[in-house]
């Protein structure tokens, strides 16, 4: 190892050691970049520094950020979600383990009209865990099934995550989108079969919704249920299906989908000033969080390589010689337990692009990878004991204790690991959709001018190498 690698090892340390120390991650990024970076190649480091923010801030698919954050935050506050509760729950409640299947079918629904998971689980805390307790639903089964269900918004396209992850691994954010929807419908449909399993050995479990509590009405049943899914379901096809299609870049539908949310919201009567300041400083708040630690992250990376820190990893990991998937697996691995104290903006910005070399030169499918560090990092929000999604639903269940959450949360971790075990043995999960897509954009006959849109969007620019970012020799 070179003097010049092993303070770029030194720097990543730092960093590690500082994040569990409670240190701001972005500041602590930066500050790390230009101390280690000073030190090792002088006033480069400032030179670096700018033409690497420039090339980030050039990047048009981070555009599409605030967009569907600003539609995920709209939806929630026109009370999409609640609305999609409902209906399904008039349509279900007969069903021993009824609001086990409404809270996964609302969750799974929902999370292909908002990228972020915070929102989810609280608004599903909020309508699910009241009728759950006085249904005498298991409280841990419960519990788990709303953190499971509200994760998928992190998988589940329009998922801001996968926005970010696209110029990282140099693959399209369509290609991204595709390959994730196999993973997240094979999630949801696992959580529903062990959720209604479960109800179906012992019904005490999960009981159906009370006879009272019914609506037996059947024009008010259609009613909610048309007016709860329909128009949903129209703006999330005219959003994602824009997208699959090659019809739109990410950051086009986005605005589109923003602006679908927003007439969705004055429609159903929910819109106020009040609502839409509050969905706009969220959406800033939000946006500037992952805009400003994907610049500093992208600084700091830059600053790793260019000491040849990434390429000693690269070749030490090589030189193990282990066959490649389970060169594979350990590299999952390492990521799912950096899941547990790192947010997964850190993750995709920091630490990915340090695996990135040795999966590349692995020969492994990036699209495939992308959705299984998808999937990784969903199932680190459901781990104990750094896990999100269980202080998202303590603030709004107070009945619930941690250790109630925590417990229901365990059951379906197993699940994800199961599930991710299957997307390692059976590829084609994840990649079958998009490399489809890719066959039939190639075989249509189409105008030259959207043909080469839809180029574009397929060969989306990487950020893991410039000129400045490559180690010095």
């Amino acid at each position: 190892m070179t003097p010049d690698a092993l303070l770029g090892l030194i720097m990543l340390l730092t960093l590690i050691g500082a994040i569990f120390i409670g240190v701001p991650i972005s500041f602590t990024l930066l500050f790390l970049a230009f101390a280690f970076g000073f030190v090792g190649m002088g006033h480069v480091v400032v030179d670096l520094a700018y033409f690497q923010t420039i090339g980030m801030m050039k990047e048009e698919l981070l555009a599409a950020v605030p967009l569907f954050i600003f539609m995920g935050f709209l939806t929630e506050q026109a009370g999409l979600m609640e609305r999609l509760f409902t209906a399904f729950r008039m349509l279900l409640a007969p069903l021993r383990g009824a609001l086990f299947l409404v809270v996964i079918l609302t969750a799974a629904v929902f999370a292909m009209a908002t990228g972020i998971v915070g929102a989810a689980v609280t608004v599903l805390g909020i309508m699910a865990s009241p009728i759950m307790n006085k249904s005498n639903y298991d409280p841990q089964l419960a519990a788990g099934a709303i953190t499971a269900g509200g994760t998928l918004g992190i998988l589940i396209p329009p998922s801001v995550m996968l926005i970010v992850m696209g110029p990282v691994l140099g693959v399209s954010v369509a290609d991204l989108y595709a390959a994730a929807f196999g993973p997240g419908f094979l999630l949801a449909a696992a959580y529903i079969i062990y959720l209604m399993g479960r109800s179906l050995m012992n019904p005490t479990l999960g009981p159906p919704v009370p006879v009272e509590e019914r609506v037996h009405s059947l024009r008010v049943m259609l009613t909610e249920v048309v007016l709860g899914t329909v128009p949903l379901l129209l703006l999330i096809s005219f959003t994602l299906g824009s997208i699959l299609a090659g019809v739109a870049t990410p950051t086009e539908a986005a605005g589109v989908g923003a602006t679908g949310a927003l007439l969705l919201t004055i429609a159903y009567g929910r819109f106020s000033w009040a609502s839409l300041q509050r969905a706009l400083v969220s959406t800033m708040t939000t946006s500037s969080m992952v805009l400003l630690l994907a610049v500093t992250s992208n600084v700091f990376g830059a600053v790793f390589a260019r000491l040849g820190t990434a390429n000693w990893i690269t070749e030490s990991l090589l030189g193990l010689a282990l066959p490649p998937s389970l060169m594979l697996i350990m590299v999952l691995i390492l990521i799912f337990l950096l899941g547990w104290p790192f947010e997964w903006p850190a993750i995709v910005l920091v630490f990915v692009p340090i695996f990135y070399p040795v999966v590349k030169e692995l020969g492994i499918d990036m699209i495939w990878f992308g959705a299984l560090v998808a999937v990784v990092l969903q199932t680190a929000f459901l781990s104990p004991p750094v896990a999100m999604s269980a202080y998202y639903l303590k603030q709004v269940a107070q009945d619930w204790s941690l250790a109630t959450i925590y417990r229901g949360m365990f059951q379906f971790m197993v699940i994800q690991v199961i599930c991710i075990g299957l997307l390692v043995a059976f590829p084609g999960i994840a990649t079958w959709l998009p490399h489809r897509l890719q066959e039939a954009s190639r075989s249509e006959v189409i105008p030259e001018e959207y043909r080469k849109i839809i180029e574009q969007q397929r060969s989306a620019p990487s950020l893991e190498d410039d000129e400045y970012s490559r180690p010095r020799r």
